[in-house]
């Protein structure tokens, strides 16, 4: 963070300082919530959680190096004491990304915002000094981390902004204003909880309404793809910049084809010029990820060359993303468990089977969560959909969902032993072991709840341990 003193930051956030000898000291390192984190120079932020109260930590992260802690009250050591914690964290951001003066691009959409925020990060960082969201740190409490972990040497600030629900975004946009916002697409994430496509378009959309007008700077990136999120151009006073494979998109993809291990290649056409990309990443539905970044970072000065270089030497940054693991034996373990929603589990699919011509496919599959009335259909769809691609063997794992899974693939023409159901990961870890042969190709992939990033773990291990059978 710029360094603020204490007297500043009690201002700022409305706070009464305590135990504190001399406010003129300053918070030169981190913001952090976490005394696991504090280094000398930290303002710990002190949160009461379900099972952990922060301000139990408050000694602990003084005596470790912290400057002071922000508290909802008096703990005996250096302190600025507020009504509300999260509120004082949000106006404290607000403060700090006044004061720095970088450009500020935020991005949300129902699938993609994590892998699609990293490549944006990776492409601007290459032209100047970019924070970016670690991870999917993205709700009222990492995005003002995030920003406050900006410093004056920071030109690029990229904040992924997630919801769940009406209202949210432009909470987190009014903590962080952006000047540049990109919505990438209107799904079926969290429709549970949203109740239907049309409001989570609306709560989308309250990115590109936050955005300051086309004098001022800003450009919202638009999916021209998706007409839910086209038809947001129509919700903001900003520049509107399309992105797509469709021909009215302003950056766009032409030519596009898998290798031969899955990576996206395409011809990028920008406003002004175009360039070829071959990507380090595995999966067609990169493509789009790719050309929203590359709106962005054209927006924002980058010619078509240096983006499609950024993009082709572009990794994954965020762990369990189709994270690729080649085992010494031959076989490929693809981690995509971190999260799942209808339209990243079809993604993931036919990744898999680009990644698998020519070799034994596997899909090891469990809920897709929060998906309310919706959740059969969905999980139905996805295990046809396995069959439908040739997904060789499908492994439902957990309750009911996965069951509908199965279902779905059984009543799709998938009998005997191309797909099975299993209780829990490890049931998926033991058939695995007994079943897998060298050069098979394995996806893992559920919600976050799931837990199915301990399959792809364990397998990802057990390439030198001789449990594949070499048949």
């Amino acid at each position: 963070m710029i360094a603020l003193s204490l007297a500043e930051i009690a201002a700022v956030v409305g706070g009464q300082t305590h135990d504190i000898p001399d406010t003129s000291v300053q918070v030169t390192g981190p913001v952090v919530r976490d005394s696991r984190e504090v280094v000398p120079g930290t303002l710990f932020v002190a949160f009461v959680g379900e099972r952990v109260d922060g301000h139990d930590f408050a000694a602990q992260v003084v005596e470790a190096g912290a400057v002071a802690v922000l508290a909802s009250r008096p703990v005996g050591v250096p302190a600025v004491v507020v009504d509300d914690v999260q509120e004082a964290l949000g106006a404290l951001a607000r403060h700090v990304v006044e004061r720095l003066g970088a450009t500020l691009v935020a991005l949300t959409g129902s699938a993609g915002k994590t892998s699609t925020k990293d490549l944006i990060a990776q492409v601007l960082g290459g032209k100047a000094p970019t924070v970016f969201t670690p991870g999917s740190l993205n709700n009222e409490i990492g995005l003002p981390l995030t920003a406050l972990s900006a410093t004056e040497e920071t030109k690029f600030l990229v904040l992924e902004m997630g919801a769940r629900g009406i209202g949210h975004i432009r909470y987190l946009a009014g903590l962080t204003p952006p000047k540049v916002g990109l919505v990438l697409n209107v799904g079926s994430a969290h429709i549970g909880e949203f109740g239907g496509r049309e409001q989570i378009a609306q709560a989308k959309g309250e990115l590109v309404e936050s955005l300051p007008a086309a004098a001022d700077g800003g450009a919202a990136i638009l999916n021209a793809d998706d007409p839910l999120v086209r038809a947001m151009a129509s919700r903001t006073k900003a520049k509107v910049v399309l992105f797509g494979e469709s021909a009215e998109a302003d950056v766009r993809a032409e030519n596009v084809r898998l290798t031969d291990s899955g990576q996206p290649s395409f011809r990028l056409h920008t406003p002004s010029g175009a360039s070829d990309v071959t990507m380090r990443l595995y999966g067609e539905h990169h493509v789009s990820n790719a050309l929203a970044a590359a709106a962005v970072a054209h927006e924002l000065g980058m010619s078509a060359s240096e983006i499609a270089s950024a993009l082709s030497g572009a990794g994954t940054l965020s762990r369990w993303r189709m994270e690729v693991t080649e085992r010494p034996d031959g076989v490929t373990i693809v981690n995509d468990a971190y999260n799942a929603n209808p339209e990243s589990m079809r993604a993931a699919l036919k990744a898999l089977v680009a990644m698998g011509k020519g070799r034994r496919t596997w899909a090891v599959l469990g809920k897709m969560a929060e998906l309310g009335d919706e959740a059969l259909a969905e999980h139905d769809a996805v295990g046809r959909l396995a069959v439908r691609l040739n997904v060789s063997k499908l492994v439902a794992v957990g309750g009911i969902e996965a069951s509908w899974l199965q279902l779905g693939a059984y009543n799709e023409g998938s009998w005997g032993e191309e797909s099975v159901h299993v209780s829990d990961a490890q049931a998926a870890i033991d058939l695995l072991r007994k079943q897998l042969r060298p050069g098979d190709v394995v996806l893992v992939k559920a919600s976050r709840s799931v837990g199915l990033e301990s399959v792809a773990q364990t397998l990802a291990e057990a390439g030198t341990e001789g449990e594949v059978a070499a048949r």
